[in-house]
C-alpha cells in the first residue's frame, strides 16, 4: 500500500516535494516510513516530521486536516461558519505558510478565518478564540519539539484543546476525502482579496495584555528584581515583555541571540526549557548582568522553565517544583489578601508530584487529578464555571505546563512568566529566594522527588514495540517494584482498578495509561505520548530527606528499565 500512495505522490504532489521524494526512490524502509500511514490526528491535534509523504507534515497533510475540519463546521450551519476559526502559528518553519493553506482551504467552503499577522503564543490563541466568540481555533506549531518537526492543534469553542466528540468528526470526514490531491485552497492573495480572510493583531494584543494585567499588581519595587528572558527563538518575545515591562519588571534582560524568531532555533539542538542545555544563554547572560531570575519559553510558549539564582549559579526548577511554588505563593496570598474561596480548587495530572496536592490540603483547598493533557484540565475548568461546584485556583502538569486564570484554557507561559515575577519579587521582599522557600515546603511536607524516563520508538516498529510493552503490562501486572510491594494497579485503558486483590472502576476517561502504587506511597506511570514517538515512565516518591528520594527513585528505575527491556 505504501509503494502505491509513493507512486501517487511522485506523480501527483506539490513540485516542493519532488527532489525529496525522488532522493528515496531505491530505500524501501525509507519509503516505508513516509507512507505507512497518515500522521494520526486527535484530541491534541497531530504532529510530526516535515516532508513529502502521508506520514509527514507538508501542504497536503495539513489541507486534508484542514477540509476535515471545514467540513465539521459545515455540518454545524451557517453560525458555525459565521463565527469562523482563529489561526495562530508559531516561528517554525511553515509555520505561516500552513496557517494561510488552513485559511484558504477553509474559505473554499465559505468559513470566515480570522489570521495572526505575525507569530503568537498558543496561549493567545486560546484567549482570542473566546474573545472573538470563534466557532473554533488553529494554532500551526510543534510545541516543543526540534527543529524538523512542526503540526497542526484545534481548539474549541471554550478556547481548550478537542474533545473527543469533535476530534472524531474532524477525522470521520478526513476518511471521506477521496483524493487528498483534489483539496481545494485560495491562494494567500484571493484568500485576502476575499470576505473570508481577517487580518488580526494590535487589537488581540491589547485585550490579551489587558487581561494579564489582572495577575498581578503593578508596583515600583517590581523594578528591584532582576531578570533575564529568553524566547528560545519562538513567539513569546513580544506579549512576555511586554507584560512584564507593564507590571513593572523595567529590570529585564532579553537574550539578545535567541530573540532572533527562527524555526532552526540555531542556539539549541532542542528549544525545550525542560532542558539544562536550553538555559546555557540564559545563565551566561545571567552572570553578566547579576540577574536573580531567569525565564525561559518554548516555540509556541505555552510552557515555562526557571532558573534561580544560587550563591555562585543557577538552579533550574523541574515542573513540579515551579507549579509547588506557584500554588504555596496563590493560596498564601489568597489567605492573606482574604479571598480565598470555601470551595477553592487545583487541577492536576496523574503524572503530577504529590507535593501540591499535600500543600493545597494545608489550606484546606480540594485536589482533583486529571489524565495527562491539559484538554482534561480546561474541560473541568469549564464544567466548574458551569456548576459553581468548586472556584479554580491554579492548575498544572509536570511537563512545564500552568495555568493561573481561566481567560485562556491552556497552559500559559506568559501568565506563568508574569507570576513567577511576583512570586520572586514577593520573597525577595522577605530576603528569601525560591530555592530557600521550596526547602521550606519540603521540610514541611517532606521530601517528593520525581523521575521521568523516556524511550523513542520511531516507526511503525516503534509503535508495535509500544503497544506490546502496554498489553504487557495489562496483561501481566507486577507485584513488587524496586524491593517494594505493589498495592495498586491503575489500568485506564480499562477503566478499572486493582486494589488489594479488589476491582474497582476509575472515575476518569479510558486512556493508554497504566499507574503502579506501591507500599510505601511511591508510584509509577507508563504512558505512550499521544504525539511523538516516545514510551514515557513517571516516577515519584517521597521520603524523609533527599538521599533518601535518590536511593528509592534508583532502585525502582533500575526495575523499570529491566521491564522495559
Amino acid at each position: 500500500m505504501h509503494k502505491e500512495l509513493y507512486e501517487e505522490w511522485l506523480h501527483k504532489a506539490n513540485c516542493s516535494y519532488q527532489e525529496e521524494l525522488n532522493r528515496i526512490i531505491n530505500d524501501d524502509q525509507m519509503i516505508k516510513d513516509h507512507f505507512y500511514q497518515y500522521i494520526p490526528f486527535g484530541t491534541g491535534g497531530m504532529r510530526g516530521k516535515l516532508g513529502a509523504g502521508t506520514n509527514r507534515i507538508n501542504v497536503h497533510t495539513i489541507r486534508l486536516v484542514a477540509e476535515g475540519l471545514a467540513r465539521q463546521i459545515e455540518d454545524q450551519g451557517d453560525y458555525a461558519k459565521k463565527s469562523g476559526v482563529v489561526i495562530a502559528y508559531d516561528t517554525r518553519h511553515f509555520s505561516k505558510e500552513f496557517a494561510y493553506e488552513t485559511a484558504g482551504v477553509l474559505a473554499t467552503h465559505g468559513i470566515k478565518s480570522y489570521v495572526f499577522r505575525e507569530s503568537r503564543p498558543t496561549p493567545e490563541l486560546s484567549f482570542a478564540v473566546r474573545y472573538l466568540t470563534a466557532y473554533a481555533g488553529v494554532v500551526i506549531t510543534a510545541s516543543h519539539n526540534p527543529k524538523e518537526y512542526n503540526g497542526f492543534k484545534v481548539y474549541g469553542q471554550d478556547g481548550a484543546q478537542l474533545t473527543p466528540k469533535f476530534a472524531n468528526e474532524i477525522i470521520e470526514h478526513m476518511k471521506r476525502v477521496d483524493d487528498i490531491f483534489t483539496i481545494h485552497s485560495f491562494t494567500k492573495k484571493e484568500l485576502l482579496e476575499s470576505k473570508f480572510c481577517i487580518e488580526i493583531l494590535e487589537d488581540l494584543d491589547n485585550a490579551y495584555n489587558e487581561a494579564l494585567k489582572t495577575l498581578v499588581k503593578k508596583t515600583n519595587e517590581n523594578a528591584d528584581l532582576n531578570i533575564v528572558y529568553t524566547p528560545l527563538h519562538g513567539a513569546g518575545l513580544e506579549p512576555t515583555k511586554r507584560a512584564l515591562a507593564e507590571a513593572g519588571f523595567t529590570n529585564v534582560h532579553i537574550v539578545n541571540e535567541q530573540a532572533i524568531q527562527d524555526g532552526n532555533f540555531p542556539t539549541v539542538s532542542y528549544p525545550n526549557p525542560e532542558e539544562a542545555l536550553a538555559f546555557e544563554m540564559g545563565i551566561t547572560l545571567g552572570k553578566q548582568v547579576g540577574a536573580q531570575l531567569i525565564l525561559a519559553t518554548d516555540p509556541d510558549a505555552d510552557r515555562l522553565g526557571v532558573a534561580i539564582s544560587t550563591k555562585d549559579n543557577y538552579q533550574l526548577l523541574t515542573g513540579n517544583q515551579l507549579g509547588a511554588l506557584l500554588l504555596n505563593y496563590i493560596l498564601t496570598k489568597g489567605r492573606l489578601e482574604g479571598t480565598l474561596p470555601e470551595n477553592g480548587v487545583i487541577l492536576k495530572t496523574i503524572v503530577t508530584s504529590e507535593l501540591g496536592t499535600a500543600i493545597a490540603k494545608s489550606f484546606n483547598v480540594q485536589t482533583i487529578n486529571t489524565l495527562t493533557g491539559f484538554k482534561f484540565i480546561a474541560e473541568k475548568i469549564e464544567e466548574f464555571e458551569t456548576t459553581g461546584e468548586y472556584s479554580f485556583l491554579f492548575g498544572y502538569e509536570e511537563s512545564y505546563g500552568y495555568l493561573a486564570a481561566s481567560f485562556v484554557r491552556d497552559k500559559d507561559a506568559v501568565q506563568i512568566a508574569l507570576l513567577t515575577a511576583e512570586m520572586a519579587s514577593y520573597y525577595q521582599k522577605q530576603n528569601q529566594t525560591l530555592i530557600e522557600v521550596l526547602n521550606h515546603l519540603y521540610k514541611q511536607f517532606g521530601y517528593f522527588g520525581e523521575k521521568l524516563l523516556t524511550f523513542t520508538y520511531d516507526g511503525l516498529d516503534g509503535q508495535l514495540k509500544m503497544k506490546s510493552i502496554m498489553n504487557r503490562l495489562s496483561i501481566s501486572p507486577y507485584e513488587e517494584i524496586g524491593n517494594t510491594p505493589v498495592v495498586a494497579m491503575e489500568d485506564y485503558s480499562k477503566g478499572i482498578s486493582y486494589l488489594n486483590g479488589t476491582i474497582k472502576p476509575l472515575h476518569l476517561p479510558k486512556a493508554d495509561v497504566i499507574k503502579y502504587i506501591l507500599q510505601d506511597g511511591s508510584w509509577i506511570c507508563v504512558r505512550p505520548s499521544g504525539t511523538e514517538p516516545k514510551c514515557k515512565i513517571y516516577v515519584g516518591v517521597c521520603k524523609n530527606n533527599i538521599n533518601e528520594v535518590q536511593s528509592t527513585i534508583d532502585k525502582i528505575i533500575q526495575d523499570v528499565q529491566s521491564i522495559i527491556n
